[in-house]
């Protein structure tokens, strides 16, 4: 065999090499990316939830125990309007 082909075999290798050590990089950036924003989202989800805990916690209690918070999903408006009469 010539060394001509060996040479063009040799460079085919290490640029095969090459872009898998590059393609690779770029697959385990892309995966830690996604797992950072994961557990980004968790932690957001975290506090949303301890947020709305503290307004149920902290909500000033009526005395007609009718439900005062619009954005609460048992806000009734019609005991609403009662209680406010």
């Amino acid at each position: 065999m010539s060394s001509g082909a060996n040479v063009l075999r040799w460079s085919a290798l290490g640029l095969g090499v090459a872009y898998g050590f590059y393609h690779q990089t770029a697959i385990t950036a892309a995966d830690k990316l996604r797992e950072n924003q994961k557990a980004y989202e968790h932690k957001q989800a975290l506090i949303n939830q301890a947020r709305q805990e503290y307004q149920k916690k902290t909500a000033p209690k009526s005395k007609s125990g009718a439900v005062t918070d619009p954005s609460d999903p048992k806000f009734d408006f019609e005991s609403w309007l009662k209680s406010v009469q």
